[in-house]
């Protein structure tokens, strides 16, 4: 089955804020590995970098939660995919085409959904309630 997420999830899941009691918990629970794409890589670092910059975590801690991210890659907990950029920009293109002027999704929001439905994703794990309207009115499963 392939299981999707976006940074907020990660970011729960490896970093320390409101959710990430529940992003273990679903994570234990999980018997498969998260799908991830470059835009999870990259945003999830700039996300780390970010909450060093503005000192919501020591950079000790940031670079902890990447350790774990990437243990987590090594130990095949977490897939890094190989996708068309080209395809997925096709879907993100058709995604906000349907769905932006009615609901208001951001880019990057979009780019994950797209990403998830390129790679065939079932379920999609996001914190962001309005990313989760997206996926859910694409077919997706959003179990949080």
């Amino acid at each position: 089955m392939v299981i999707c997420c976006d940074t907020s999830f990660l970011f729960s899941l490896y970093g320390n804020d409101t959710h990430s009691e529940r992003a273990i918990k679903w994570i234990i629970r999980c018997r498969y590995a998260l799908n991830l794409s470059v835009f999870n890589n990259y945003e999830l670092g700039n996300a780390l970098r970010f909450a060093e910059f503005r000192k919501l975590i020591r950079k000790e801690e940031a670079a902890t939660y990447w350790a774990q991210f990437e243990a987590a890659i090594s130990r095949n907990r977490l897939i890094m995919e190989t996708c068309n950029l080209a395809d997925i920009l096709n879907e993100a293109n058709r995604l906000s085409a349907t769905h932006t002027l009615t609901e208001g999704h951001r880019s990057f929001d979009i780019l994950h959904v797209a990403s998830a439905l390129v790679m065939g994703a079932k379920k999609f794990l996001t914190f962001d309630a309005n990313q989760r309207i997206l996926a859910l009115s694409e077919g997706l499963e959003s179990p949080l």
